[in-house]
């Protein structure tokens, strides 16, 4: 595995006010959007331009997954390919380890795809005359690596994806789901420090779907990668990612984490989004519980250190859970060793319905480990 002098929190990837506007008038049409206000329909109707991709400034940092979700149109596999520079920017940068992709020659673009970023795409389209080996070895093929050392890297990539007793069966031979794996093996035999993935799973029955999500968070957090994940799926997205981004007609509505987003809607777009995600394992005791003085004022007499405690990165199931075994009807949250505030029953319906108080800030560590 590559070794650099960046530290968990490197920004690897960021996009400053990037645009993407399809058509022979895009200059012309991106002043008429920004200038005139005119929609994506009128940007269409008078330039017979499409506007892929609005404004979007957004940061990949070291060690995260960063989902970035939408429905159809929304501009979310533009963007991941702006990334890349499979597309170029109508206007904006977009920055690789602090490399502007738009001002390397297309051999330096190269090595930046080969060394640096990795791609899975929803049709992992492997070569159907090679191997399983031969194919995750495809990448390594390109930059010239010879045969005996690139199928010892292929080899080593399959094992982790689970694939390496199918090393000498073809493509036809393996089902969707293990076709995605090889195309993940594919990606990763050049050791990228990031991997782009453009809705991956999205063709696979829900049961293997959810298999390939927790293996893919797994292996990337274990390989020390980050990476950008393309869904439609907001359980999917807040399955995977560190952090979410919601798109709407090529700018992002939203971003933060799976929690921040869930009980603290930008819109009716995004609350319409999360209105029916289970929130069981995804909010925290320190998004929903009261300040210890504020309880102690609706109780006189009441002492916080009396109630059974829970730390602050406990979710509403363990919550719930613990209320009913200890009788209470409110806990005492702690960090640290210190209480920072009360969960009462009150607040455990609200967190169920996505509601958050307002409490003072709890530094809590990151919630992406959460899965559903």
């Amino acid at each position: 595995m590559k070794t650099t002098n960046d530290t968990p929190g490197d920004v690897l990837v960021s996009c400053q006010s990037v645009w993407k506007v399809f058509g022979k008038r895009a200059p012309e049409a991106m002043r008429a959007y920004l200038e005139r206000g005119l929609s994506k329909s009128q940007i269409l109707q008078d330039f017979g331009c499409v506007v892929g991709v609005s404004d979007v400034s957004m940061e990949l940092r070291r060690g995260e997954i960063f989902c970035i979700m939408g429905l159809s149109g929304s501009g979310k596999s533009t963007l991941i390919r702006l990334l890349n520079r499979l597309i170029t920017p109508t206007s904006g940068h977009v920055r690789v380890k602090g490399l502007d992709l738009a001002s390397l020659e297309a051999k330096a673009l190269r090595e930046v795809r080969a060394k640096h970023i990795g791609m899975v795409f929803q049709s992992v389209a492997l070569l159907p005359h090679r191997t399983v080996l031969e194919n995750a070895a495809f990448g390594l093929e390109v930059q010239g690596v010879g045969k005996a050392e690139r199928h010892k890297v292929a080899e080593q990539a399959l094992t982790k994806v689970g694939l390496a007793e199918w090393a000498g069966r073809y493509p036809d031979e393996l089902s969707g789901g293990m076709q995605q794996r090889v195309g993940l093996a594919r990606a990763i035999t050049s050791d990228p420090e990031v991997i782009l993935m453009d809705e991956p799973f999205s063709a696979l029955d829900p049961l293997i779907r959810r298999q390939l999500q927790d293996e893919f968070r797994q292996l990337t957090k274990s390989l020390g990668k980050s990476a950008v994940f393309i869904t439609h799926d907001l359980e999917e997205a807040i399955r995977i990612g560190d952090r979410i981004a919601i798109m709407k007609d090529g700018v992002i509505i939203q971003e933060g984490t799976a929690e921040d987003i869930v009980l603290n809607p930008k819109d009716a777009y995004v609350a319409e989004f999360v209105a029916g995600i289970s929130r069981l394992h995804l909010v925290r005791a320190h998004s929903i519980m009261t300040a210890v003085h504020a309880w102690r004022a609706s109780r006189p007499g009441a002492e916080a250190e009396s109630l059974a405690r829970v730390e602050a990165q406990a979710d509403l199931d363990e919550l719930i859970n613990l209320m009913v075994g200890s009788g209470s009807d409110a806990l005492a949250v702690v960090q640290k060793g210190a209480i920072v505030g009360v969960v009462t029953q009150s607040d455990l319906l609200r967190g169920v319905q996505g509601q958050a108080q307002e409490v003072p800030a709890v530094h809590a560590a990151p919630i992406g480990e959460a899965s559903l």
